[in-house]
């Protein structure tokens, strides 16, 4: 009924505007159709806006004055505000709020207009305003018969608004189905969620405030429900935009969040395909690159799930429907084809529709054109667009490709795997008085693809009595809530289990660590700083190895350092030897050849790896005890001239980076200088008549700071590279031993 009012209304506007300028009669079209988007979106949506365009036609008719001529930038804004942009996509830096479940300060149905409403009111009367013609009576006459058609759609409209809307049922009934079963039981105990998540789309806040307050309603009674609806629209907080999109792609395990209700805000520049693959289109969007865009957000090549489901709704009595049905179905078609629908059906089918809206008058010819696109009509041209992007996917496949290759050599050349590194950090905890990182058994058999967990030592020993730890292990904890203060969260969020490696099924409730983490840098640094402190060789390792021969290794650590003593350059540098009781040398140790050390060095970490399960005889301690301090007196110049080698090949290879940076860096200052140049050579004064004096006020500026620039760069040409080269000149080396290491053969 309101969708034939509405209808009707398009109609006496169009008597009244017949005789205007065209820019009048499409401004009149705009609000039409901006009302009947409003309309399709949700009767809620369109009583407001409705609200305030009845006030613009009884100002009109108050006024009685002269129709002021509108421009095109007027239009623009109009259109912008009627739909044809998206005035909701803006990021406002507001404050952030701890109220509401949608977090933006205010309870579920919070009535706080968005911007494109309170701009609306203005636009709209504007476009409503008298007639310019000299009929003044019959434009009074006009404007009487479109005021009460607006009254009796606002009437309806005012008695629909509360009304449960048919979708909202088929969303609530899904939810039971699929989401939460029980959901509409009158009694027993609260449903409890299932871990499948939900996007509902709607292209204004009015509607998505609406969708959020039923939602809100059917699930009250549900387990935790006020945490499972959260709400993303254009004046959602940056750090509370962050937040939705951190708790919608956890482990659903690990939070409660079930529900995402946004506006067409969300439809760029955010993954949600992680733990979702079910969304909703409340409304429609004529333009086919916004449905493409909102689907994006589940349907992309990171989605998890086999199949994704997108779902759409239609009024079979409502004729509009039949061209949007229409359009939802070609653009699949066409996607099917090319792969994107958008490219077709952006120009050719919202044209189509024209700013007017669809009209019913021409449904039928809407929608046959619609059904009659081909994705012939663009294949060539869109052909030409998929090579291009077909090219970038390749550009990109071989990046990764090297990047695949970068992390492989990184894997190879760092040489740790999960297990050492375990054990380096439960060292480091060890010297610094704290025990040893745990296990944490697992209550069941353990699943493949769910990596160990482990417990780290924080809640007693050195590690809690030092404050200097504490910003570190705040790391380990679960994310701060909005509002909660440091003391609260700390005494809440206790010190989550870690991980050494993630599967992809690790979960918000353990912490992975690796090299970058916060913690893991703090205590290596602890444990390499060991070397240093204690460089009295009093360190020693006794290991059982599968070997036939016992074995020694002298371990050094090669530093060089640059101005300032900053470590330019750090390695650890083996002598490995076997081993030969005192009392049978014939002269000192020999240190094995490349092949020999190798050998040594692998015999060396499968002993570690295998540490603990085998012990050596006491005198057989005991006689490795005596000969150590002999034994690193044999290797020690050997330690120290294979140091000296490699501490020269890493002055070369600091050397070369020192000229390549130096000869970037001028080459980047240098292209600096050609685009300043070039903006600076631009002469405003034959366009000083048409530019703002306040921009010609800031191009004066800009080039007085051009020029400051210009002969800082002529400096910093001279002195970059220089300086660059200073730091990596190398203004001493180090060699210090770190330890003696005896493979000792294992018995049995």
């Amino acid at each position: 009924m309101l969708a034939a009012k509405l209808d009707a209304y398009r109609l006496e506007r169009e008597k009244r505007l017949a005789g205007e300028t065209r820019s009048r009669q499409t401004s009149g079209a705009l609000v039409v159709g901006g009302l009947q988007k409003r309309l399709l979106s949700s009767i809620e949506a369109f009583a407001r806006t409705l609200s305030v365009h009845r006030k613009s036609v009884e100002s009109t008719l108050k006024k009685d004055h002269e129709a002021e001529e509108v421009s095109d930038a007027w239009i623009a804004d109009l259109e912008r505000m009627t739909g044809g942009a998206d005035p909701d996509a803006a990021i406002p830096e507001t404050a952030d709020d701890d109220g509401g479940i949608d977090g933006e300060g205010g309870a579920p149905g919070d009535e706080r207009p968005d911007p494109s409403e309170l701009e609306l009111d203005e636009l709209m009367t504007k476009a409503t305003a008298a007639s310019s013609g000299a009929d003044r009576a019959g434009t009074r006459a006009a404007l009487v018969r479109e005021l009460a058609l607006v009254d009796e759609m606002r009437e309806i409209a005012e008695a629909s608004r509360h009304d449960a809307d048919p979708r909202i049922r088929k969303i609530v009934e899904w939810i039971e189905a699929e989401m939460c079963p029980g959901l509409s039981a009158d009694s027993g105990p609260p449903p409890n969620w299932s871990d499948r998540r939900v996007i509902v789309f709607t292209e204004y806040d009015d509607t998505r405030r609406y969708v959020e307050r039923r939602l809100g309603e059917a699930i009250a009674h549900t387990d935790r429900a006020s945490e499972r609806i959260a709400a993303f629209t254009g004046m959602t907080s940056r750090r509370r935009r962050e937040e939705i999109k951190h708790a919608f792609n956890t482990e659903p395990k690990d939070h409660p969040l079930r529900i995402l209700i946004a506006t067409d805000a969300a439809r760029e520049g955010i993954n949600l395909q992680r733990h979702c693959r079910d969304l909703f289109h409340f409304d429609l969007p004529w333009n086919p690159s916004r449905l493409d865009q909102r689907n994006g957000r589940i349907d992309r090549k990171l989605q998890p799930a086999d199949d994704v489901f997108c779902r759409y709704f239609v009024y079979a009595q409502r004729p509009e429907d039949r061209v949007l049905e229409v359009l939802v179905k070609k653009a699949e078609r066409i996607r099917e084809e090319l792969g994107s629908a958008a490219e077709v059906l952006e120009g050719r089918a919202a044209g189509s529709i024209g700013k007017e809206g669809l009209r019913r008058d021409r449904l039928d010819e809407i929608a046959a054109f619609i059904g009659n696109l081909s994705a012939d009509d663009r294949r060539e041209t869109v052909n030409d667009e998929l090579e291009g992007v077909r090219l970038r996917q390749d550009d990109l496949q071989d990046e990764l490709d090297g990047l695949r290759t970068r992390l492989e050599r990184s894997r190879q050349h760092i040489g740790i795997a999960p297990k050492q590194f375990r054990r380096t950090l439960s060292m480091s905890l060890r010297l610094a008085g704290a025990p040893a990182i745990a296990e944490i058994e697992p209550a069941g058999e353990r699943e493949t693809d769910v990596p160990r967990r482990f417990v780290f030592p924080a809640a007693d020993g050195a590690l809690a009595r030092d404050p200097g730890w504490t910003a570190a292990l705040d790391t380990l904890r679960e994310r701060r809530r909005r509002g909660e203060s440091v003391g609260e969260w700390r005494r809440r969020a206790a010190i989550r289990p870690i991980a050494f490696e993630d599967t992809g099924r690790l979960g918000e409730k353990a912490v992975q660590l690796h090299l970058e983490h916060r913690v893991a840098r703090r205590l290596l640094g602890r444990f390499a700083a060991q070397g240093l402190i204690h460089h009295d060789l009093s360190k020693a390792c006794l290991a059982a190895a599968a070997d036939a021969v016992p074995r020694v290794v002298l371990l050094g650590r090669l530093a060089v350092y640059g101005p300032r003593a900053a470590r330019l350059h750090e390695e650890i540098v083996p002598v490995a030897a076997r081993w030969v009781e005192p009392a049978r040398r014939s002269g000192a140790l020999a240190p094995y050849g490349r092949a020999g050390e190798r050998t040594t060095l692998a015999s060396l970490q499968t002993a570690l790896d295998e540490a603990g399960r085998r012990s050596i005889a006491e005198p057989v301690q005991t006689r490795l005890a005596a000969s150590a301090r002999a034994d690193v007196a044999d290797l020690l110049p050997h330690l120290e001239s294979r140091a000296a080698a490699l501490a020269e090949r890493a002055k070369a290879r600091l050397a070369e980076r020192a000229e390549s940076e130096s000869r970037s860096m001028a080459e980047l200052l240098t292209r600096q200088r050609e685009r300043i140049e070039a903006a600076a050579g631009t002469d405003d004064r034959q366009m000083a008549l048409d530019i703002d004096p306040a921009e010609l006020r800031q191009r004066e500026a800009d080039r007085r700071a051009w020029k400051r620039r210009l002969a800082e760069i002529e400096t910093e040409l001279e002195t970059e590279p220089r300086r660059i080269a200073d730091v990596y000149t190398v203004r001493a080396v180090r060699v210090d031993p770190l330890g003696l290491v005896y493979l000792w053969p294992r018995t049995g």
